[in-house]
């Protein structure tokens, strides 16, 4: 999701000079490597990302958007890393070792997401920075008539990408935005295959020269809107055919009408539906259709297997607040199966279509439980439900929403499962 502020892509690399002429220190380099230990492969990642990280603050169930002098009492809120954040976590809870290039405030917004990340969500931060004096950008999110609007104030990072990452580590795969700075190509050259995306114009400009971007990329992921502008034409169907001749892997996503996508390496294309769902919050849902497009071609499977799994974790997503903790995991996958079956020794024909449709899960469906998935809470003050070690509690406490001490067993149980 990119962010901008009085038409600035915050996303961007360039650096400007920080607020009141301040000179901006970098204090350390944000996190340790996770699970070094347990890296295997020829590659030191799975997937290598950059961007901007945002504190996002996501208010649900409005009644009406706010207008001038009223206040308006929303329903449900939660409080989530955002932006870049989004991508990095949807490919982490899917099991992709996930390293992240990004800036971090000194303030407390940075510290939580920082450890959220790092600690929770098992993001490698290695590579990122925090910097001194720079506060974290922030986007407040309000999401009502299936969909938002969003509020959000933040400053350049101070140093590029390429300055934050130095050398590029090994990585599969490297997932980008097309108007960013190539940060990537070294590990494109290095045999990455490369997945792109591209941000909303808001100046309506759709400059068709950012498509030139896409040579030696291995997929290309806009949603219709997009595909159609940069493309001239009038039809996702005709956007498709266009963007398929400019790399192996084509797809132009559609919200809830689903997506569509060419494979001209094995001359598959394929259409299929989102799943229905009561979708509460879309913030993140392309980034968790990205990232699983990802994990299929890990896989090795079908494109129609591959456009079929990524429409399912988006549509899982939805159904969530918070973005980047909306991201479904294994656990999320399993429980949907699980009901699915359910549904059909109910009698329930919609159920039994899933069924053969998704026939290829239960063979990619791990055989022990999955870990649960924790998402979006109210309040930041006591790092989200973070485990007391990674919070700094004591180890047999944890702190509920009004502060008070309750046994570390209550708070595990009061965790929402996967």
């Amino acid at each position: 999701m990119r962010h901008r502020v009085a038409g600035k892509d915050l996303g961007a690399d360039a650096a400007e000079p920080p607020p009141h002429g301040d000179e901006i220190r970098i204090v350390e380099r944000a996190g340790e490597l996770v699970n070094s230990s347990a890296q295997g492969g020829p590659w030191d990642f799975d997937v290598l990302i950059a961007g901007m990280v945002f504190l996002d603050i996501v208010f649900t169930d409005l009644p009406c958007p706010p207008s001038p002098g009223t206040e308006v009492w929303a329903g449900g809120m939660g409080s989530s890393p955002g932006g870049i954040a989004n991508l990095a976590v949807a490919t982490s809870r899917l099991g992709l070792r996930t390293s992240l290039v990004a800036g971090f405030g000194d303030d407390g917004y940075g510290e939580w997401c920082r450890r959220v990340l790092s600690g929770q969500e098992a993001v490698d931060l290695s590579l990122s920075r925090t910097f001194e004096c720079w506060h974290t950008p922030v986007t407040i999110s309000m999401a009502y008539e299936n969909d938002r609007a969003m509020v959000t104030h933040g400053h350049p990072a101070p140093m590029s990408t390429a300055e934050m990452m130095g050398q590029c580590p090994s990585t599969r795969a490297v997932l980008v935005e097309l108007e960013s700075e190539p940060w990537w190509r070294p590990a494109q050259q290095a045999g990455a295959l490369v997945f792109a995306d591209v941000g909303w114009d808001p100046r309506g400009v759709w400059d068709r020269r950012i498509l030139d971007k896409l040579d030696g990329c291995h997929c290309f992921m806009p949603n219709e809107v997009e595909a159609q502008a940069y493309t001239r034409t009038a039809t996702p169907e005709a956007a498709l055919a266009v963007l398929a001749e400019l790399v192996p892997v084509a797809v132009v996503t559609r919200g809830s009408s689903g997506a569509l996508a060419i494979d001209s390496e094995t001359g598959e294309r394929v259409e299929v539906p989102s799943l229905p769902v009561a979708a509460i919050d879309p913030t993140g849902a392309g980034d968790v259709f990205g990232a699983s497009m990802v994990v299929g071609t890990f896989a090795g499977w079908p494109l129609e297997h591959r456009l079929r799994f990524s429409a399912l974790c988006a549509s899982l997503a939805v159904q969530q607040f918070g973005g980047a903790l909306a991201a479904p995991g294994w656990g999320d996958l399993s429980d949907w199966w699980a009901t699915v079956k359910d549904q059909v020794a109910a009698g329930d024909p919609y159920a039994r279509r899933l069924r053969e449709e998704y026939a290829f899960l239960p063979e990619v469906l791990p055989d022990e439980p999955a870990k649960v998935m924790r998402r979006a809470e109210a309040t930041i003050a006591r790092l989200a439900d973070l485990d007391p070690a990674i919070a700094g509690a004591p180890e047999e406490l944890i702190g509920d929403r009004r502060g008070a001490p309750i046994p570390r067993t209550d708070a595990e149980a009061r965790r929402r499962l996967r």
